[in-house]
């Protein structure tokens, strides 16, 4: 199945890390907004996926804190050049991306379960 549309845009076809997605969208909102996918520095080993997925949250986040309404309602305030972040209030792109850290979060202890589960 493929998708059309909005989400084609919302959900590319190869699947993101969620810590890239965070940090890239972070300063997209508030940094530089210079920062590509082939910038992004991917962690292979555990401990530093999560120190790396722990620093991308709190970008995220602090690019969140000072947000006021009409920015929520502005178009274009997160110009995160893979997603529809430039054509949407940015309203729309914080749930989305707060969608997916529940979504994936939620895979993430299903698996951690079921491991733990395996183990016994």
């Amino acid at each position: 199945m493929r998708a059309t549309g909005v989400a084609a845009r919302r959900f590319p076809r190869t699947p993101r890390r969620r810590s890239e997605l965070l940090a890239l969208r972070a300063d997209h909102t508030n940094g530089s907004h210079s920062p590509t996918r082939d910038d992004y520095r991917v962690i292979a080993h555990a401990a530093g996926a999560v120190a790396g997925f722990d620093s991308s949250a709190t970008a995220w986040r602090e690019a969140l804190i000072g947000i006021d309404d009409p920015a929520l309602d502005a178009v274009r305030h997160s110009a995160y050049p893979h997603g529809s972040d430039p054509e949407d209030p940015f309203i729309e792109t914080v749930w989305w991306v707060n969608q997916e850290l529940l979504h994936h979060g939620a895979e993430i202890a299903l698996l951690h379960d079921l491991f733990r589960a395996r183990q016994r």
